[in-house]
């Protein structure tokens, strides 16, 4: 079984048992977290589940694994013969899920 899922404005698909790396969400490691947001369920005995936009009343239970950083992404700007130069870093703050049940409608 399988459900597309909606977090911090992306789209995941996720099947039990799998490893996601979401954008950060507050919860501490260990800690159990429901995803409400299900915009499509399938792969089980029943045909696929399209939500209109999210399912009523399904959801995906996952466990939070840790809390890390993306890599380090380099943001540079030029402006040509005005001697203009920036350069900036940054690092997107990163939760690893583990997906433990998908409940359906």
């Amino acid at each position: 079984m399988f459900a597309v899922i909606r977090t911090g404005g992306k789209q995941y698909r996720v099947a039990p048992e799998q490893l996601v790396t979401v954008e950060r969400l507050d919860a501490e490691p260990g800690a159990s977290i429901t995803l409400d947001e299900v915009l499509m369920l399938g792969g089980g005995e029943t045909a696929i589940q399209i939500g209109t936009p999210i399912i009523a009343g399904a959801s995906v239970t996952a466990e939070v694994v840790e809390q890390t950083r993306g890599p380090k992404i380099i943001i540079f700007k030029k402006k040509r013969r005005q001697n203009y130069r920036r350069k900036k870093g940054h690092r997107q703050d990163l939760t690893v899920l583990k997906i433990t049940a998908i409940a359906g409608a």
